[in-house]
């Protein structure tokens, strides 16, 4: 089996040991029953599709697509015919990868996130951390089908909330001084992150950057806070690999991707850091701390 991934070759990480797992839970044996293809872009969409291609020609029997929704299109473009299992990708729909969730038909099924829920959810963080804050500044790649949908929910959600949105595009890694240089300038009350694979390949820069202007942010991946930055909220990652493992377990054993249905994540995690907190001068309230799901202290 191939796996696609438009972030860093992250092979031994807990996604894919939880994607092991899975595979180990219904029968499925690493070198004994299949050897997994690995090819990640890190952080260039502009590879993905050669590497797509490439998985297509050494006729692997499913490709899984790692968190991008840019991999997703490139390997749907590749191939009409060996499946596709997509693992948290944003707006699905939106993007054209699926029909219809329940039945999606095609070549394409896995896990779609759930943008519009978790913006929501993002900004009532900023919300009970800062009751005084008037704008927030969303950090993001309008390259990637999935956040055109994730920035126009996001907006909508900021007015309903009384907040300005600042609109920060980074498109591509030479992007992201002048997208720091924006922040300085307009000094947002909070920062928002997507989970963008180029932005995740460079994402020490913006915590460095954030820890040194003081600029409270919440990250899209649980890693990005154990790695220093202030707060994440996102999908239970493990979970949704480990579900994938069950799908490549259906397909291999006869049924059309076409008719699994596309999941959406049913279980969130928040991580909150109170050393970063304590640098940033900001004080949990206690009922977000009950929230959390992992506190590091």
């Amino acid at each position: 089996m191939g796996i696609l991934s438009g972030g860093l070759p992250n092979k031994n990480s807990t996604h894919i040991d939880a994607f092991r797992q899975g595979l180990r839970d219904t029968g499925w044996l690493e070198g004994r029953d299949f050897v997994i293809e690995w090819r990640s872009s890190e952080g260039r969409t502009d590879l993905l599709t050669p590497l797509a291609v490439e998985l297509v020609e050494l006729k692997v029997d499913v490709i899984v697509t790692a968190a991008s929704t840019p991999a997703t299109v490139a390997a749907k473009r590749a191939t009409s015919t060996i499946p596709i299992i997509m693992v948290a990708v944003g707006s699905a729909l939106d993007t054209g990868l699926v029909a219809n969730l329940s039945r999606p038909g095609g070549n394409v099924t896995g896990s779609t996130t759930l943008g519009a829920e978790v913006a929501s959810k993002r900004l009532q963080f900023v919300k009970d951390l800062l009751p005084g804050a008037a704008r927030i500044a969303l950090l993001w790649n309008p390259d990637n089908p999935s956040n055109a949908r994730l920035y126009a929910d996001l907006r909508q959600r900021a007015q309903e909330a009384h907040l300005q949105l600042l609109s920060v595009e980074v498109r591509d890694v030479k992007d992201f001084d002048s997208g720091f240089r924006l922040l300085t300038e307009q000094r947002p009350d909070a920062l928002l992150l997507t989970g963008d694979s180029m932005h995740l390949v460079h994402m020490r820069r913006v915590i460095e950057f954030t820890a040194k202007q003081r600029l409270p942010a919440i990250y899209n991946t649980r890693e990005s806070t154990v790695a220093g930055g202030f707060m994440s909220y996102d999908a239970n990652q493990p979970e949704l690999y480990k579900r994938a493992a069950m799908y490549v377990d259906k397909i291999l054993k006869g049924t059309k991707p076409g008719d699994l249905p596309v999941e959406q994540p049913t279980k969130f995690d928040l991580v909150i850091n109170l050393r970063t907190a304590k640098a940033l001068g900001l004080t949990i309230p206690p009922t977000l701390l009950l929230q959390a799901d992992q506190v590091i202290e």
